[in-house]
């Protein structure tokens, strides 16, 4: 059995969990950016005294390692570091990216559609016309890595005359203002918090474990800051 803490600062939203077997089973959130350093140690401490859990209980720290609010990630990784090496406890890191594509995949399941072949491509609001993405297929695996892009009316054109892709995240609103090809679909995210708690699992039985020293946010571009 796994229980982990979960935490991400990495977007608008923030959120802190305690999962069990990648199942949350309490969860804060702060939806105000600006305020996610201040919230993010009172809401450990007010979920874990909720949960009735002990800090010493847990079997590993998790964080969103990005990319995203250059702030809010620093704020995140900080927390969750000093976490792991004051309790002894294994480090495991989400990208953000991933946990973005993930929650659409696990929306269009419920979909009454057949979407296997579907692509997916999470997009993070980078300022002005750029973003932070990715692509990924419908069992996670990347198809394009992790990048920052300027969107135009050709972005992805060349995956779009081959598959159905669904655009999701903060960042896609900006590329559905443009005209786009037809197998461009747009998803509804909402939240990543259960996208991270079964990532986060998955890494902890397969020991997927992040180096703790070493360790750093994947800013792609570090003059992001999500405001």
């Amino acid at each position: 059995m796994s229980l982990i803490l979960n935490i991400d600062t990495s977007l608008e939203t923030a959120s802190v969990s305690i999962a069990r077997e990648g199942k949350i089973d309490a969860m804060v959130t702060n939806g105000i950016q600006k305020e996610h350093a201040s919230f993010l140690h009172v809401a450990i401490a007010d979920l874990c005294k909720q949960a009735s859990v002990e800090l010493s209980r847990f079997d590993a720290v998790a964080v969103t390692k990005g990319p995203g609010s250059y702030t809010g990630l620093r704020v995140g990784m900080a927390a969750a570091k000093g976490l792991c090496y004051a309790l002894n406890k294994p480090f495991i890191t989400v990208s953000t990216l991933e946990a973005i594509a993930l929650s659409e995949i696990e929306l269009s399941k419920k979909s009454k559609y057949d979407w296997e072949s579907a692509l997916y491509a999470p997009m993070i609001d980078a300022r002005r016309m750029e973003v932070f993405t990715a692509i990924y297929d419908e069992n996670l695996n990347e198809i394009l890595s992790p990048t920052a892009m300027v969107l135009n009316e050709n972005s992805y054109s060349a995956y779009l005359e081959k598959k159905i892709i669904f655009f999701c995240g903060n960042g896609a609103a900006k590329f559905a203002a443009l005209p786009l090809n037809a197998n461009a679909f747009f998803g509804g995210v909402s939240e990543i918090a259960t996208a991270i708690s079964i990532l986060s699992h998955r890494s902890f039985i397969t020991q997927q474990f992040t180096e703790l020293a070493h360790s750093e946010p994947l800013y792609i571009k570090e003059f992001y800051d999500g405001k």
